[in-house]
């Protein structure tokens, strides 16, 4: 069963910084008053059509001819075209925050093997400075936020996120929108609150999770307004790249699966339930997708968060991923990126084995994570080069008779 966000049950007094609205925990000054969604122009037009592109209509169950085809980190340092690029521009946060750049980067993979989703290059931490929370990424550290969140003082720097600030983001979608055309899907991109939290938190990367779990524990009022006010901010930001061109929105809880099933219900299935309605008032027509890194034992929790498709990684049997989950919802997923290292043959095995057990509805063909640096160029434009050959009418025709469990 879901566990409330309203957190009075807990056992704690607000202070003077707490208030409560609409059964979240939310701050009252000094955070400032939220601007006008207008101001943005953030209202969404996106109506279903036969003309959508194929990952569009698979998503919201409609019948496709063949799986549609994407890769998580498709852009990237396996592409040796991405390789002498960053050598050029070597700082991460110039090319994910630079509009010619994201859209150079984004459109290399479109160029080099015609996937069905162009997602947009950027990171899950992009919009932190846009709602008042700075960060750097280190060549070995990776991500680091100086100053981490972990008390009453430190939600003082939050502000409502400022759209102007990743006008970035909204001019590369806009562009990668015209590049594709309706040849391909644009896919934009969040974090979810939880995943968010835990940087923000532990100041950067962590392998334990430690301070954040703790603080469940000992701060748990401080941990609940961060997420509320997460929670808002993502979802202006959802709402702004639909807006901007985003044809479908991947929200990655790529920590949520750190978390105990019973502490996920608590501490992230809310605040993304939450998202989704929020977006799915003004967007209604746009697919949602939802990735959990080590989700085998939050599927049937993932269900009703309202998202219209649920990303398996490679350590759940798509078969047994159907079963769990019903015909009702979309998958995406879910081949072992280390099979782009295997011969080519048992590539195609594989990705034949995922679709069959996926079945033609409902169902996007990704990795079950992200492309793997030193993964062959090859091996990639095999992987579309395959999906592109599953005409459904002929493939389900001939497996029929191989696998009498089907899923049709």
């Amino acid at each position: 069963m879901a566990t409330s966000i309203n957190s009075t049950s807990l056992g704690w007094k607000y202070s003077s910084l707490f208030v409560q609205s609409n059964g979240f925990n939310v701050a009252s000054p000094p955070f400032k008053p939220k601007p006008p969604l207008s101001k943005f122009s953030l209202t969404c037009s996106a109506d279903s059509s036969s003309s959508d592109p194929l990952l569009v209509k698979a998503a919201r169950g409609d019948p496709v001819s063949r799986p549609p085809a994407w890769m998580m980190r498709q852009a990237g340092r396996y592409m040796a075209v991405y390789r002498k690029l960053a050598e050029k521009h070597p700082s991460f946060r110039e090319r994910s925050e630079t509009t010619d750049l994201i859209v150079e980067i984004s459109l290399q993979p479109w160029k080099a093997f015609r996937p069905d989703g162009v997602i947009i290059f950027s990171d899950i931490l992009t919009p932190l400075p846009a709602f008042g929370v700075d960060f750097d990424i280190e060549e070995v550290r990776g991500p680091v936020i100086h100053s981490p969140i972990r008390s009453e003082e430190g939600l003082k720097t939050l502000h409502p996120i400022d759209l102007d600030r990743l006008k970035f983001v909204g001019e590369s979608l806009k562009i990668l929108r015209q590049e594709v055309g309706g040849n391909a899907a644009v896919l934009g991109f969040v974090g979810a609150p939880w995943t968010i939290a835990t940087y923000i938190v532990e100041g950067g990367t962590t392998r334990t999770y430690t301070t954040i779990k703790s603080m469940c524990h000992t701060a748990p009022h401080v941990l609940r307004t961060l997420l509320s006010h997460l929670t808002q901010a993502i979802a202006d930001y959802v709402v702004f790249q639909v807006e901007s061109g985003a044809h479908c929105i991947q929200i990655f809880d790529s920590w949520g699966g750190q978390l105990p099933p019973d502490m996920w219900e608590r501490w992230s299935k809310p605040y993304i339930k939450e998202i989704v309605n929020l977006v799915k008032k003004k967007c209604p027509e746009v697919p949602i997708v939802l990735y959990i890194n080590g989700n085998g034992g939050l599927l049937e929790r993932m269900k009703d968060t309202g998202v219209d498709v649920i990303g398996l990684d490679w350590t759940v049997d798509m078969a047994d991923g159907r079963r769990r989950l019903g015909s009702g919802i979309g998958v995406q997923g879910n081949v072992d990126p280390a099979c782009l290292f295997s011969p080519l043959s048992a590539l195609t095995e594989e990705i034949q084995r995922v679709v069959r057990c996926a079945g033609p509805r409902r169902h996007i063909l990704n990795l079950g994570h992200g492309v793997l640096v030193g993964t062959p160029e090859e091996a990639v434009a095999h992987f579309f080069e395959v999906a592109r050959s599953l005409q459904f009418d002929t493939f389900f025709q001939n497996n029929t008779a191989k696998d009498p469990n089907l899923v049709a």
